[in-house]
Parts: structure tokens; C-alpha cells; sequence
């Protein structure tokens, strides 16, 4: 069974930063992609960003140039750098990996990031 777990949330100032980590334990295949989630309350389960096992990523425009993802394949471990972070960036974080191409199918329990102004 593979477990996806989250790290790094909190509470930071408009302006701050974080880094979320989600690492994977588990019987778990090198993953296709890496992803991040947002779900802020009321609202649906957004896209942020993903990596691909190439280390293409890929950005929501909402973070473009303030987020950065990155990826240790050897550690089954993704990274969310977040910058110049604003009160609208409060959600709770997900990460996500789709394992063999067809959708993510592990999915963490969630990291709570409130920004305040």
C-alpha cells in the first residue's frame, strides 16, 4: 500500500514563504508525475503545479513565477517552493502522483497553508 505525506504547511504572512514536501513510503513504482492541489473552503480541488518524470513542469497562471516544484525521484519526494505567498494562496495543499501515466492515483492527506494579510 503507498502512503503520500505532506509536510511544510502553516501560517505565514502575506509575503512569506513555505516549502511543502509530500514523500512517498510504500510499495510505490517510480512515479509518472507529480503534482500539487489546492482546495481552498467552499471552492473545488484546483490545479498548482506538476513535474513530469523528465522535469518538465507545469503551473497554474495564478502562481506562475511565484512557485516552483521540483522532484527527487531517488527519494519518491516532491517539493513546493512558495514565495511571495498572498492571503489568496490559503487551501489546503495536496500533492498527488500518478503513478503509470493515466491519472493521479495517490493522493496525501492534505496540508493546511493560511496566509495572512
Amino acid at each position: 500500500q503507498v502512503q503520500l505525506v505532506e509536510s511544510g504547511g502553516g501560517l505565514v504572512q502575506a509575503g512569506g514563504s513555505l516549502r511543502l514536501s509530500c514523500a512517498a513510503s510504500g510499495r510505490i513504482v517510480s512515479s509518472n508525475a507529480m503534482g500539487w492541489f489546492r482546495q481552498a473552503p467552499g471552492k473545488e480541488r484546483d490545479f498548482v503545479a506538476a513535474i513530469n518524470r523528465g522535469g518538465s513542469t507545469y503551473y497554474a497562471d495564478s502562481v506562475k513565477g511565484r512557485f516552483t516544484i521540483s522532484r527527487d525521484n531517488a527519494k519518491n519526494t516532491v517539493y513546493l517552493r512558495m514565495n511571495s505567498l498572498k492571503p489568496e494562496d490559503t487551501a489546503v495543499y495536496y500533492c498527488a502522483f500518478d503513478r503509470y501515466g493515466m491519472g493521479y492515483d495517490c493522493w496525501g492527506q492534505g496540508t493546511q497553508v493560511t496566509v495572512s494579510s
